[in-house]
């Protein structure tokens, strides 16, 4: 190999270095696993044609922190910002006919959470994530910066090009905005959370409601993303459940992982034909004790392969 290849491919394998963790900066800023994937991709394509211009005058992870916060400017210009159906109205009743869809670019789209993002976890709740989206882009930068990545008020003015006393206005601003947006307070992932969440996907499973009444809480949520309905209180959602739900009676859940932080499950319904088709990707939230809300995301479409999850299973491999 020549010097010069040989000096490529490190350059390569030092911007590669940053991928994962600009994903998680990007999800943030733009609400989209996709459009974060998006803008990391263009991130390293401008830093990569770029390099003749970097004189290492700040650091590189500064730098490419720099183009991903304009690729992601960019992207919000003139866009609605992404919601969850609990941000566009309020809840209904569990009807078949109150569900509307709505399009793909309405939603926030759930992010894998990877070991290297696993100390980010809180801030990438989707809550979280949800809120952010009501912050103008630069707080929501500054925010994500200070907040979630714990930089110095100097750094994210630096990389923002503005005073770090404006940089601490922006984020006064922001918590106030946050302080309003959601006022449930997730639990620590520690061994009772997950075992609160085994036992989920067993009763689940099972569709024994005595048993997932024991472990919702009463006033907890339920949303079908890309459908605009929402569900408010156990008795809506087990009577969406029995009802214009049914056809999940007898689902398989299959681990996937950390999803925002959460461990969360694909679900295969059954099939007419006696196998199990792919319904959605399940991302629960949990406090004090039960679980407080479940997301199903129905675009199985898109979201199984992210998620390495096949397009069906059959009875046999389920055993």
């Amino acid at each position: 190999m020549s010097g010069v290849a040989t000096a490529q491919s490190a350059t390569a394998d030092a911007l590669e270095q940053y991928r994962r963790e600009l994903t998680g900066y990007c999800y943030r800023m733009l609400g989209s696993a996709f459009d974060a994937e998006d803008a990391v991709q263009e991130t390293m394509v401008r830093a990569w044609r770029s390099l003749e211009q970097f004189e290492g005058r700040s650091a590189l992870k500064s730098w490419l922190y720099r183009i991903a916060t304009n690729v992601c400017f960019d992207a919000l210009a003139g866009r609605e910002r992404r919601a969850r159906p609990m941000d566009l109205g309020p809840a209904q009743e569990p009807l078949f006919e109150n569900l509307a869809e709505l399009p793909e670019v309405t939603w926030i789209t759930p992010l894998p959470t990877p070991d290297e993002l696993a100390e980010q976890r809180e801030t990438l709740r989707l809550a979280f994530v949800a809120a952010l989206q009501h912050l103008p882009p630069k707080q929501r930068a500054a925010l994500i910066l200070c907040e979630a990545l714990n930089w110095q008020a100097s750094e994210a003015a630096e990389l923002l090009e503005t005073s770090v006393a404006s940089i601490n206005s922006a984020l006064q601003r922001a918590r106030a905005t946050l302080a309003t947006a959601d006022a449930t307070v997730p639990a620590e992932l520690d061994a009772d959370a997950r075992a609160l969440l085994e036992r989920y996907v067993s009763a689940f499973e099972a569709y024994d409601i005595d048993r997932l009444s024991e472990l919702l809480h009463e006033d907890a949520i339920q949303s079908m993303p890309p459908y605009s309905l929402w569900l408010q209180g156990r008795e809506s959602i087990f009577t969406w459940w029995l009802g214009p739900g049914i056809g999940c009676k007898g689902s398989k859940l299959v681990p996937v992982g950390l999803v925002n932080g959460m461990p969360a499950w694909g679900q295969y319904k059954p099939a007419a034909d006696g196998g199990y088709e792919p319904w959605s990707v399940i991302v629960p939230e949990v406090s004090e004790g039960r679980i407080v809300e479940l997301t199903f995301f129905l675009d199985t479409q898109r979201l199984f392969p992210v998620f390495g999850l096949p397009s069906r299973f059959e009875p046999e491999r389920l055993s």
